[in-house]
């Protein structure tokens, strides 16, 4: 009687923190310290944090496929260029702003998504993934056939310079700062929000016994195409945030290397939590510095700077898979 009693407890705080109220709370309130953080911290760590929010919503894109869908995505960097080059194009060629232009950029890769998950989401397993995996390896080649994409050089993508009204102290990496993470935290709130509403629950249906669901009247096709458009309209908001703080976009810009990186980074999140995308796109910032740090201590050619980093991440990824395979959130879960 008393463990029944425990458990209907233990229900009701875990309803009360995933409903939607108390989400939106924790969000503005990250909003909030964000903002204050912003203010007590220098220029190149502001920076820094915009790429880990960047880093973040590129990795809530991938756990929302592969973690909730179970779909496999090697090549999500292509996604996150179609949102980065139609970014640049509602800048260059329309002249609109580049708020609307990040917008663009989320539409148009979630169109592009729905158009190609149309074709190939339905597979499983090895299929879809060695199609966006040929999609990534492509694209470079696709991106320099097109001259309004700029070829090798390709476009400019600058959000101009910072509102005038917040002062003359408010430099551009605040702005690039407060641009960033209020898009991670919004995109976040919204991922978080699918994942626990009926659609996030059919997602896991369908990822945890495909069969089961479609005898239940799911339709595993049509929801496996819903899931891959929204997982590249947030990749395409991802990869116009990362565009927008190296002020370009080139097929340079998006190599295979960043989508198993990202992959990498949900892995380490844990594919199954969004909880921890911070850390993960903390993870990714934080290995090229580390690695710089060790070759400047212990001497080493250019070639080993080179290849320290995507030696870590593979090492972190080997130790991830091994020891949390379900996220660190996970250990603590299993001491108490």
């Amino acid at each position: 009687m008393l463990k029944h009693s425990k458990s209907k407890h233990s229900k009701k705080i875990h309803s009360s923190i995933d409903s939607p109220r108390k989400r939106l709370f924790l969000f503005i309130l990250g909003g909030w310290l964000l903002l204050i953080l912003s203010n007590q911290v220098g220029e190149f760590s502001l920076y820094q944090g915009a790429f880990v929010a960047t880093y973040a919503v590129g990795i809530a894109s991938i756990i929302l496929l592969t973690g909730y869908s179970g779909q496999l995505s090697l090549g999500h960097g292509a996604l996150m260029a179609v949102g980065a080059y139609a970014g640049a194009l509602t800048i260059n060629s329309l002249q609109w702003h580049p708020v609307v232009a990040l917008i663009m950029a989320t539409l148009v890769a979630g169109l592009f998504g729905l158009l190609l998950g149309g074709a190939v989401a339905r597979f499983s397993g090895p299929y879809l993934a060695g199609t966006t995996l040929a999609l990534a390896i492509a694209l470079p080649s696709l991106a320099n056939q097109f001259p309004i994409l700029g070829g090798e050089q390709g476009l400019a993508f600058d959000v101009g310079a910072s509102p005038a009204r917040f002062g003359d102290d408010f430099s551009p990496y605040k702005w690039f700062f407060w641009i960033a993470t209020l898009a991670a935290l919004i995109i976040i709130w919204f991922v978080a929000n699918i994942a626990a509403s009926r659609f996030g629950r059919t997602f896991r249906a369908m990822r945890d016994n495909p069969i089961a669901a479609q005898l239940c009247g799911v339709n595993v096709a049509r929801q496996k195409v819903t899931a891959f458009a929204i997982s590249s309209g947030v990749a395409g908001l991802s990869g116009g945030l990362l565009v927008m703080l190296i002020t370009g976009v080139s097929p340079s810009v998006f190599p295979l290397s960043l989508s198993l990186l990202l992959l990498s980074g949900a892995v380490v999140t844990g594919l199954y939590n969004l909880k921890g995308v911070i850390l993960g796109g903390l993870v990714l910032v934080a290995i090229p510095e580390i690695a710089e740090s060790l070759v400047t201590r212990i001497g080493g050619s250019e070639n080993v700077a080179n290849s320290l980093p995507g030696f870590l991440v593979s090492a972190l990824l080997i130790l991830a898979v091994m020891f949390t395979p379900n996220g660190p959130e996970h250990i603590f879960k299993r001491k108490h």
